[in-house]
């Protein structure tokens, strides 16, 4: 059938050369690409939710075990991109390693985590701008028939980000100094008013949840053992370590950047390991200083870091929390839209999507016809759908991903030793072996329906893909002009 058959390492490595994409990107530019995407919903919103969900104060440390993890999984990242740079990412090196099918589920996944991930932010950002500005409710906010600002700054965004990669990152660097600048604030003014006695236990007894959620919404690994759902605990902190991990899965957005970065083997480890410790270190701040302030119990689910400081009476950072908030959120959707385009353009190139998405507009040099379809998607799911409950469907999918990243090095290693790695996993197998084993752990801690919408996921994908993909792929329709090699 060949759907185990793989791209050779040298073929994808002298793709680079093609320019079609331009290559702009320098190591500050992906640092701020990267805390662009990974700072946004998981600090100004998530980490409220889950103290007061299921961890508690303890969510800090929910959001230490997401930093480990997605560390662990940054390190394979790193190899893979500095040695295989390329638009494709995570299935790329799955194209590379496994085969084809693994490629096209891992493709699948990636454009389900950024698009979903795009459609809740949008909706998210509607209703901080409402809240900001007195709009009114029933074109911005949640309750919204169709939400009308969610659709606007997805159209904005669209525009910008095809028009170029070097107009992107410049929008992207502004908002992100912004929200920096204001996450910086909430540390220095906050730690003034937490108190000892709002951390103290720092991890809640474990508790029957309220109510009969059913199997559905327990995690797998209880469900699996027929135990009813916890809140608080060690299993608390676990779920939301599970549920916060959403707010680091944008990191591997930059491997995407490599055909467009001017010293990808450089530049491209810097990105990824910089950005993602700077995040981990902003995020466990944070989260202290939320839960420090405010009882857990107490904390505002829907503006936890605005309402923290009206409760102290600290009402012009609330305010300027809010503002953070705004251009936060723009640019985790500008980076989540240049994902989705470079995702698409590798796949169309390579013949699984039709191949008129994987051609770069000849002057802009962006994979224009991908970003705008895919921007349709994302609004159309932003006006017409409101999504609650879906930042754990984005962590499925960015888990599955790290996973065959993670596989990837190893087997890459074996087949190409002699592959230039300018940086390399330390103690390798060893820790891509662990950084696969969290990653499915925290799988199993998502709740029993995420696997199932994961799965009607996957198996609309594999029937796109035998429909079609397996016939169109390059390699299949390669013959003695093109010979492609085979696993």
């Amino acid at each position: 059938m060949g759907i185990t058959r793989t791209l050779d390492v040298d073929e994808i490595l002298a793709r680079q050369d093609s320019g079609e994409l331009k290559r702009h990107l320098r190591g500050r530019d992906l640092v701020g690409f990267g805390v662009g995407i990974i700072i946004g919903t998981g600090i100004f919103t998530l980490a409220g939710v889950e103290a007061k969900t299921h961890a508690g104060p303890a969510v800090t440390l929910s959001f230490v075990i997401g930093a480990v993890v997605a560390g662990l999984a940054a390190l394979c990242y790193a190899e893979l991109a500095s040695s295989v740079p390329t638009a494709g990412s995570a299935y790329t090196y799955a194209f590379a390693t496994l085969g084809e099918v693994f490629a096209w589920i891992i493709g699948w996944d990636l454009l389900l985590e950024f698009a979903l991930g795009a459609a809740v932010v949008s909706r998210g950002w509607s209703g901080y701008l409402a809240n900001l500005l007195g709009l009114p409710a029933q074109w911005f906010g949640e309750e919204a028939t169709v939400n009308v600002g969610a659709v606007l700054i997805i159209a904005i965004l669209t525009v910008v980000a095809v028009l170029g990669i070097r107009e992107s990152a410049w929008a992207t660097n502004v908002l992100v100094l912004v929200k920096v600048a204001v996450c910086v604030l909430i540390l220095v003014v906050g730690v003034f008013y937490v108190k000892s006695a709002n951390l103290t236990p720092f991890v809640p007894p474990a508790q029957p949840s309220s109510g009969d959620s059913g199997v559905l919404h327990q995690p797998v690994v209880q469900a699996g053992l027929g135990l009813s759902q916890s809140v608080y605990g060690l299993a608390g902190v676990v779920s939301a370590a599970a549920i916060v991990f959403f707010a680091y899965t944008g990191f591997e957005a930059l491997a995407n950047l490599g055909e467009e970065t001017r010293n990808p083997r450089k530049d491209l480890r810097v990105g990824i390991l910089g950005a993602l410790g700077i995040c981990a270190l902003l995020y466990i701040g944070v989260s202290i200083v939320l839960t420090g302030m405010v009882p857990f119990t107490d904390i505002d689910t829907g503006a936890p870091l605005a309402a923290a400081f009206d409760t102290v009476g600290q009402h012009w950072v609330s305010a300027l929390i809010s503002l953070g908030a705004v251009t936060g959120l723009t640019s985790v959707m500008m980076v989540e839209l240049v994902t989705i385009g470079r995702i698409g353009f590798a796949m169309g190139r390579d013949g699984l999507l039709p191949k008129a998405l994987g051609r770069a507009h000849p002057k802009w040099g962006t994979p224009h016809r991908m970003t705008i379809g895919g921007a349709v998607l994302i609004a159309a799911l932003a006006a017409f759908v409101p999504i609650t409950e879906l930042s754990d469907m984005v962590s499925i999918g960015a888990l599955s991903a790290m996973i065959i990243v993670a596989v990837a090095v190893p087997v890459l290693r074996k087949r190409r030793p002699d592959l230039d790695r300018p940086f390399t996993v330390p103690f390798s197998p060893v820790v891509p072996i662990i950084a696969a084993v969290a990653c499915f752990y925290l799988m199993l801690n998502l709740d029993v329906l995420t696997w199932i919408r994961f799965a009607v996921w996957l198996a609309l994908g594999l029937l796109i893909y035998f429909g079609y993909g397996r016939k169109h792929s390059r390699l299949a329709t390669a013959k003695d002009t093109d010979p492609a090699p085979s696993s």
